[in-house]
């Protein structure tokens, strides 16, 4: 029999609290290789503050994340790229000032991201320049620059129309078949419904249902 394969993301009882509120509360759930997570719930139910304790840019006060590798790439809502930077230096930023990467590989690599997400020819343009969907698109290399496992995303289709939420649905499922991990924050029950290989529920900071 084949022993079963440990999971890739591994969150165990997590809580985090911010003064005297406790946003998460005892938060349990694994995530495989391939596997589209969706994570749902209202607003102030806890969704991007389990992404950002996952990415490691929150502190959780108790229990244990174990991530593949050790890191996770995440893209905000508002992707949050550097006004001042091009795309291409954007997605270089971090193997190259965090990681020790040299310069000519990060760009070698930018590029194949880029070309991947089909915006190389934006590569020399500014975040003011992009488009929405184009924006979306770089932040998700940017992420993927460091060859995360898992990759996690808030509320990707938040400001999105019909088709550029299947054009991001169809490059999720890409990802996912290339064996990484994603976990998606969103409001979104048709985008979950569609694309998500599972979903689980947080209501105050706690997992209802899965």
């Amino acid at each position: 029999m084949t022993p079963p394969t440990a999971p890739v993301l591994d969150v165990r009882d997590v809580r985090l609290r911010r003064g005297t509120r406790e946003i998460l509360r005892g938060v349990t759930f694994t995530a495989g290789r391939g596997e589209i997570v969706a994570i749902m719930g209202p607003s102030g139910s806890g969704k991007t503050t389990m992404l950002r304790a996952i990415a490691g840019l929150d502190r959780h006060d108790s229990g244990q994340i174990a991530v593949e590798g050790g890191r996770a790439g995440m893209v905000f809502q508002f992707h949050c790229l550097f006004e001042h930077l091009s795309a291409m230096e954007n997605v270089c930023l971090a193997p190259v000032h965090a990681h020790g990467v040299r310069t000519d590989e990060a760009i070698r690599r930018g590029r194949e991201l880029l070309a991947a997400f089909g915006v190389e020819h934006r590569a020399g343009a500014l975040p003011r320049e992009l488009s929405g969907g184009e924006a979306q698109r770089v932040a998700i290399a940017r992420a993927l620059a460091v060859d995360p496992q898992v990759l996690l995303l808030d509320e990707p289709t938040a400001s999105l129309d019909s088709d550029r939420c299947s054009e991001l649905g169809t490059l999720l499922l890409d990802l996912a078949r290339q064996g990484r991990t994603l976990v998606v924050a969103t409001h979104d029950e048709d985008f979950a419904r569609a694309y998500a290989t599972r979903t689980l529920r947080l209501t105050d900071g706690m997992l209802t249902s899965a």
